[in-house]
C-alpha cells in the first residue's frame, strides 16, 4: 500500500516537472504579445536618442520652490544645469539661459494643448433653485 502511495506521488510530480521543461524550451521562441508592431516604434538601437537636454517633470509646490526634471538631475528654478541656468519653469516647459542662448525645454515635445472656447449663453446649463419663504 505504502508503495502505491509512493507512485502516486511521484507520478504527478514527474508531469510537472517534464511540462515545465518543455514550457521553456517553447517560450524562447515565442514573442512578447505586448511588443509593438516592427514598424511602428522606434528601437532604442536606431540611434533617434536626444541630442541635448530632456525635461522629464516639472514640481510646482504651493509653497516652496519649483523644481524641473532634466536629465535625471533635479533643478531648482535660478539653479544651474550645466552651464545653463534655469530661468523659467511653467507645467509644461522649463526655459534654460547659457552661453548658447536660450533653450525652451517641452514636457511633451510635438504635443500642443489648445483650449477650447465655449459660446456664452445668456442661459445657465443647470437651472437655479429659488429659495421659499415657509419652512421646508
Amino acid at each position: 500500500m505504502a508503495h502505491r502511495l509512493v507512485r502516486l506521488a511521484v507520478i504527478p510530480v514527474l508531469l510537472l516537472v517534464a511540462a515545465t521543461v518543455l514550457a521553456q524550451g517553447s517560450l524562447v521562441d515565442m514573442a512578447d504579445p505586448t511588443r509593438p508592431p516592427a514598424g511602428f516604434v522606434a528601437d532604442a538601437a536606431s540611434g533617434e536618442a536626444a541630442s541635448g537636454p530632456v525635461l522629464q517633470s516639472v514640481l510646482i509646490p504651493r509653497k516652496g520652490r519649483a523644481v524641473a526634471v532634466i536629465g535625471g538631475q533635479q533643478v531648482v528654478l535660478g539653479e544651474m544645469y550645466g552651464e545653463s541656468r534655469l530661468v523659467k519653469l511653467t507645467e509644461r516647459e522649463a526655459v534654460l539661459e547659457g552661453p548658447s542662448g536660450v533653450e525652451r525645454l517641452m514636457l511633451t515635445p510635438g504635443i500642443e494643448k489648445t483650449n477650447i472656447a465655449m459660446k456664452k449663453t445668456n442661459k445657465s446649463p443647470v437651472p437655479r433653485r429659488t429659495q421659499s419663504e415657509g419652512k421646508p
